[in-house]
Parts: C-alpha cells; sequence; structure tokens
C-alpha cells in the first residue's frame, strides 16, 4: 500500500548511499571498493558484524564536504519519492571529518546547502557518536555537535555496535550534548537486549530510544517505556534483515504499540537491507493490517517526537491532517 506524506526519525545518511553513488565516487578517486558488492551491484551484507565492516568501507570514500553534499541530494531525492516530507539523518563526525571542528562546520554547512536545492522536504541533522569508537572519540563528536546548534544539527545520539562498553561510558558526551540544546536518541534494544534500554534511559536520559525493540522482553520496562512517553525509532526491516527476528511477522511492533509505547516507522540503511519506506509500511499492511489511520498516528507520533522547532512541527501535523 501507499501512504503519504510520511516522516523518518532513524536514517543514517552514510548507509542511506545508494550503492550505485558510493561505485561512481570510488572510481572518481580511484578506490577499489569491489568487495563490499554483490555481483547484482547491491551491497553484500550479511550478520551484524558484516554489515558494520560494508558499512565503514562504503563511507570512507566520504571525504569532503562536497561529497556529503552530492549524498544529500541522492538521499533526499530518494525520500521525496518515497512520500517523505521530514526527515531526520545520523550525521557522524568521526566518520565525516574526524572530530575536526573546523571541517566539520564546513561539512553541515555544505549538506545544508544541498538540502536546500531539493524541494518538497525537511532536512534535520542528528550528529552521532559511534559506540566501538570509544568514549573519547564520543566526547569529540558531541563537542562538535554542540558547536554546530542552532541551524541543520538539532540532535546528539549514538549508533554503533551496542554489544561493546557501557552506556554509562557515554555520559559525559550524552550531558555536553544535552547542556547544548540538542535533543537526545541512542541505539538499544536491537542487539544487546532490554538492559541496554534500561541501562541507556538511566545513563543517558534520551527522549528516544533506536530500535527499543527487545523490550518486549520484559514486560517492566514496556511498562516504563508507555509510562514515561519514550518514543521507539523502530526499523522492522532492518531488524529482520539482520536476524534480530526471522521474519516481520514476529516483530513485536504491534505488541509495543497495543501496549501503549510509542513507536515510529523508519528504514535505517536502507539500501543495505534492501528496504524503502514504502516496502516497510507495505509490510506492517500486511503482517498486522495496519491501515491508512493508523499510519497517520504513527506519522504524528513522528511529528511531535521530531527533535525540531515548534514552527516546522505544526507544519508536519497539519500536512499531516
Amino acid at each position: 500500500m501507499t501512504f503519504s506524506p510520511k516522516i523518518e526519525l532513524h536514517l543514517h545518511l552514510e548507509g542511506a548511499a545508494p550503492p550505485a553513488f558510493i561505485r561512481g565516487l570510488a572510481r572518481e578517486k580511484d578506490i577499489d571498493l569491489s568487495g563490499i558488492f554483490r555481483p547484482d551491484g547491491s551491497y553484500d551484507t550479511g550478520d551484524f558484524k558484516r554489515f558494520l565492516d560494508v558499512y565503514e568501507a562504503a563511507a570512507s570514500v566520504l571525504t569532503t564536504p562536497e561529497d556529503y553534499a552530492r549524498l544529500t541530494v541522492a538521499v533526499l531525492e530518494d525520500l521525496t519519492a518515497r512520500g517523505v516530507i521530514y526527515a531526520e539523518v545520523f550525521t557522524a563526525p568521526q566518520i565525516a571529518a574526524k572530530n575536526d571542528l573546523p571541517l566539520w562546520r564546513d561539512h553541515v554547512a555544505a549538506m545544508t546547502d544541498a538540502a536546500g536545492t531539493v524541494p518538497g522536504i525537511e532536512l534535520r541533522q542528528i550528529a552521532t557518536c559511534v559506540r566501538h569508537f570509544g568514549p573519547e572519540g564520543a566526547r569529540g563528536a558531541a563537542r562538535c555537535a554542540g558547536e554546530t546548534t542552532g541551524g541543520q544539527v538539532i540532535g546528539f545520539g549514538m549508533g554503533g555496535d551496542e554489544r561493546v562498553l557501557s552506556p554509562k561510558d557515554f555520559t559525559w558526551a550524552f550531558d555536553c550534548a544535552r547542556e547544548a540544546g540538542l535533543g537526545l536518541t541512542s541505539h538499544a534494544g536491537e542487539f544487546g537486549g532490554p538492559d541496554s534500554v534500561r541501562e541507556t534511559l538511566d545513563h543517558l536520559k534520551v527522549s528516544r530510544i533506536g530500535h527499543g525493540v527487545r523490550a518486549i522482553e520484559d514486560p517492566a520496562l514496556v511498562d516504563r517505556l508507555a509510562e514515561d512517553g519514550i518514543v521507539l525509532e523502530v526499523n522492522p526491516g532492518s531488524n529482520v534483515a539482520l536476524g534480530v527476528y526471522a521474519k516481520i511477522d514476529a516483530h513485536p511492533i504491534e505488541k509495543l504499540r497495543n501496549r501503549g509505547v510509542k513507536v515510529t516507522v523508519s528504514t535505517d540503511d536502507p539500501p543495505f537491507f534492501h528496504t524503502h519506506m514504502d516496502a516497510e509500511y507495505e509490510a506492517l499492511h500486511r503482517a498486522f493490517g495496519w491501515d491508512d489511520d493508523i499510519f497517520r498516528q504513527i506519522n504524528r507520533t513522528a511529528a511531535e517526537a521530531a527533535f525540531c522547532d515548534a514552527g516546522t512541527r505544526t507544519t508536519l501535523l497539519k500536512a499531516l491532517e
């Protein structure tokens, strides 16, 4: 089924790079990335470790503000074709600029200018640290995020491998971002289980959780999410592709919604998982019978949870009426 307009809150910019875009950029720079593509040209991903390796290899060719500007246009054009009118994308200062603040400023400016050339969609950035790169790198990412607030950068988060280290190792970075006035989110409850969600809430004090679906294994935690109004950025296609759940019918998004948890729908790293927003909606319609009314509710939840300014939120909510 088709539904428009859509709002996406959980999308990694580098992870949304079309394979053809990355191959073309690699050719321009004479970089051999043949090992990360299948014969049909798609990304050759497998388990989570393989996915991270391929992701980081693909992102390695993105080295300049101009590269990120071109990528921004390519991603936004694809999103508008899927009916997305607002997207918050994860951008990593550690990957894009090696936490170099002047270079990061140039990246943000280039992406902001590029976004302005694509009509019909609003883009905002959530600067993220990479968990498996360690706490010190996270501090640098938080400083970069805090120094570029007031424009397109409106949030701070953490991605990467949640099976390493602990959320409490990153409290300084999140405290820094909070003091800068940024909205806070973090990946948890994907591979780390319900304890990772609880520890993230306790130590990082976020208002949104990326994924968070493993919370379903702990009824008390589900109650806490519902009572505290914590919003889950759910990515069903990603969860199935990486084996968190065997098939969409086994995904807990409907159980979480029925328990009063605020859920949204996004694509995470769509070309890596062979998905897009229309495919996510179609799968949820088939598996759980979701109709236009439910999708409208889901998108209203996303608009209300977005880290944007009040004026942009009002515009989004009106577009969903």
